[in-house]
C-alpha cells in the first residue's frame, strides 16, 4: 500500500497551491487537459494569474484541437504555452524521432517554466500520457520535471475498472522520488455504478477533485462558473471531498 510522505502531509496544510504544479495521469485519455483547464479556471477565479504549459504536444496533424487550444477556449488563463509540437500521435520522444525534429531538452523545458513563474502565481504543467512517458532528449519524463522544479503533482485518474492499480502505481512512483501528490477523477459518471462507488471508497491517496463526465463540452462561461465546484480548496475550489464521497456511496 502506498503511504503518504512528509511532504504529502505538509501539502494538505499549505492551503491552495501556488507555483509550478504538474498535471499528470495514470494513462493517456484520462482527462488531463480538462482537469488542467478546470484548475486554471478555478485559480483565475480566485484572483490568481495562471500560466499553462504543454511541454510537448503530439498529433498536431490529426485535425483535433491541441491541448493548449482546448484550455484557452475553456478557461482563458493569462498565458498558455506549447514548447514543441510534432505531427504524429505518439509519445513525444518517439514523435520527434519519427518526424526527424529535435527533441525537447529538459533544461529548456525547466527554464521555460521558471520564466513563466516570474510573473504568474500558478504554472500548470500538463504532461503527455502517463508519468513516465519519455518527453524529450535523453528520455526525461514528467516525473523528472516535477523533481527538478520541486512541483507537486495532480494525478488524473479514471473512475472505472483498473483505476485502483494504475493510481497506486503512479502514487508509489511519485512517493519514491519525494513528489507530493493529489488525485482528481477526470470523468465521474452522472449515474455511478457499483464499480465507480467501490473504487471511490478504495482509491489510494488524497482525493482533491472529481469532474463530471463530459464537462469539456460545456460553453466556456458555464465551465468557468462551475470549475470551483469540482475541485477541493487545495486546488482553488470549494468541493467538500468528504461529502462527495458520502453522497457517492
Amino acid at each position: 500500500m502506498t503511504t503518504r510522505t512528509t511532504r504529502e502531509a505538509d501539502l494538505n496544510l499549505a492551503g491552495p497551491l501556488r507555483g509550478p504544479i504538474l498535471v499528470t495521469g495514470t494513462d493517456t485519455g484520462v482527462g488531463k487537459t480538462i482537469v488542467t483547464a478546470a484548475i486554471a479556471a478555478a485559480a483565475t477565479a480566485a484572483g490568481l494569474r495562471v500560466a499553462v504549459v504543454k511541454p510537448a504536444q503530439t498529433g498536431v496533424l490529426t485535425g483535433e484541437p491541441s491541448d493548449a487550444e482546448v484550455i484557452s477556449r475553456l478557461a482563458a488563463p493569462a498565458s498558455v504555452r506549447t514548447f514543441v509540437a510534432y505531427p504524429d500521435p505518439l509519445a513525444p520522444l518517439a514523435a520527434a524521432r519519427v518526424a526527424e525534429q529535435p527533441a525537447l531538452r529538459a533544461m529548456d523545458a525547466h527554464l521555460g517554466v521558471r520564466r513563466l513563474g516570474r510573473d504568474h502565481d500558478v504554472v500548470l504543467i500538463e504532461g503527455a500520457g502517463g508519468l513516465l512517458v519519455p518527453l524529450g532528449d535523453g528520455g526525461w519524463t514528467a516525473m523528472d520535471m516535477a523533481v527538478a522544479l520541486k512541483a507537486p503533482a495532480v494525478v488524473v485518474a479514471r473512475a472505472g475498472l483498473g483505476t485502483l492499480n494504475h493510481t497506486a502505481l503512479t502514487l508509489e512512483a511519485l512517493s519514491r522520488r519525494g513528489v507530493p501528490a493529489l488525485i482528481v477523477i477526470g470523468s465521474w459518471p452522472a449515474q455511478p455504478q457499483l464499480v465507480h462507488r467501490t473504487n471511490l471508497h478504495d482509491l489510494t491517496g488524497e482525493l482533491a477533485g472529481a469532474l463530471p463526465a463530459d464537462v469539456g463540452t460545456l460553453p466556456p462561461a458555464e465551465f468557468v462558473a462551475n470549475a470551483p465546484n469540482w475541485l477541493a480548496p487545495v486546488l482553488h475550489g470549494r468541493l467538500d471531498v468528504a461529502a462527495f464521497r458520502e453522497q457517492a456511496r
